[in-house]
């Protein structure tokens, strides 16, 4: 069996919440060997996010919330692949501001969680705050953890809008990813990669 390994890819598009939309560029994370892998969020282009994955088999779309940049393309991307779309619940009105209430998820995340990633395990870190269903993923053996916009090289993702709060994103980044050990990668949703140790020595 091949080892796991990332891919990564980016791509731009808007993010629209609260009446305002913004340009945005998005990371595309796909964790898995040469067989089979697991898409972490679907922004904004599902070519570009297959351009990623490559000839292998999709096992499962992992929300890591669902604001409209992160969940946008996941019915499509569902419908290209065949895979579940993952998602914790607490997100049903940020989805439904997306896709309406006749388009679902099809299974619900919860705080610890495992997902098998060709070849690796993700466990699924409830971290609300910037959403209140936003979750990370940790992949132990490869020592790195997906935050979406929970945490990024600079601190806490932002919590100025709609369903956010901003005491529960620290209380979350300091339980549960300060938690992981310093040398973890942190790969974001948004941006460049930092580490755990940088991010909890600011």
């Amino acid at each position: 069996m091949s080892a796991a390994r990332v891919g990564h890819g980016v791509v731009a598009g808007t993010f629209s919440l609260d009446g305002s939309t913004f340009d945005v560029d998005n990371n595309i994370w796909v964790v898995g060997d040469d067989t089979e892998c697991v898409v972490i969020d679907a922004p904004h282009s599902v070519d570009a996010i297959l351009k990623v994955v490559g000839d292998r088999r999709v096992t499962a779309i992992v929300c890591t919330h669902a604001h409209d940049d992160h969940v946008r393309v996941a019915p499509e991307l569902r419908t290209r692949t065949g895979a579940p779309i993952l998602l914790h619940p607490a997100d049903r009105p940020l989805w439904e501001l997306t896709h309406g209430t006749g388009t679902a998820w099809d299974k619900d995340l919860a705080d610890g969680d495992q997902i098998k990633a060709g070849g690796t395990t993700l466990t699924v870190l409830h971290t609300p705050g910037h959403a209140p269903g936003a979750v990370c993923l940790y992949a132990a053996e490869l020592g790195q953890v997906f935050t979406g916009d929970t945490l990024f090289q600079g601190g806490p993702g932002a919590t100025g809008r709609s369903y956010s709060d901003a005491d529960l994103i620290v209380a979350s980044i300091r339980e549960k990813l300060f938690a992981l050990p310093e040398q973890t990668v942190v790969h974001t949703g948004h941006g460049p990669d930092t580490t755990i140790a940088a991010e909890r020595d600011r």
